[in-house]
């Protein structure tokens, strides 16, 4: 199976200086747990991870000060549709990282978490008749 079949193609982009309270409603209201940060100023494309969140709160940083580009992951791996969800699983074990922005032609075409690769790898469970 490819990571075109397992990926989210609905990709939440925010830009560097939305809030992290800001990203952290975004990523609740669409029910995901990463956001693509468009910088064009900086060169690229980054990920913000509900993790990343998480860390700058426990820290006691103000999510309403606290500025997306703060705390994006710009070292970014890459997936591509063609890729398989083995490839995909390997480089996230690798990376220690739970979500991969897909690339095709350059451009986030979705993002494939760590669930989506187990909700296909695993099949869903059955209803057992009452």
């Amino acid at each position: 199976m490819l990571v075109r079949d397992a990926m989210t193609t609905v990709v939440l982009t925010i830009g560097p200086t939305h809030t992290l309270r800001q990203a952290a409603a975004l990523m609740s209201a669409r029910r995901v747990g990463a956001a693509v940060v468009h910088d064009p100023d900086a060169g690229g494309i980054g990920i913000l991870t509900e993790r990343d969140i998480l860390n700058s709160v426990g820290r006691g940083q103000d999510p309403d000060t606290e500025r997306a580009h703060a705390h994006t992951t710009t070292d970014v791996v890459f997936a591509t549709p063609a890729w398989t969800l083995e490839e995909a699983a390997r480089a996230m074990a690798h990376g220690g990282f739970r979500h991969l922005i897909v690339l095709d032609d350059d451009e986030p075409a979705g993002i494939v978490s760590v669930r989506d690769i187990i909700r296909c790898w695993v099949p869903a469970r059955r209803q057992v008749p009452a």
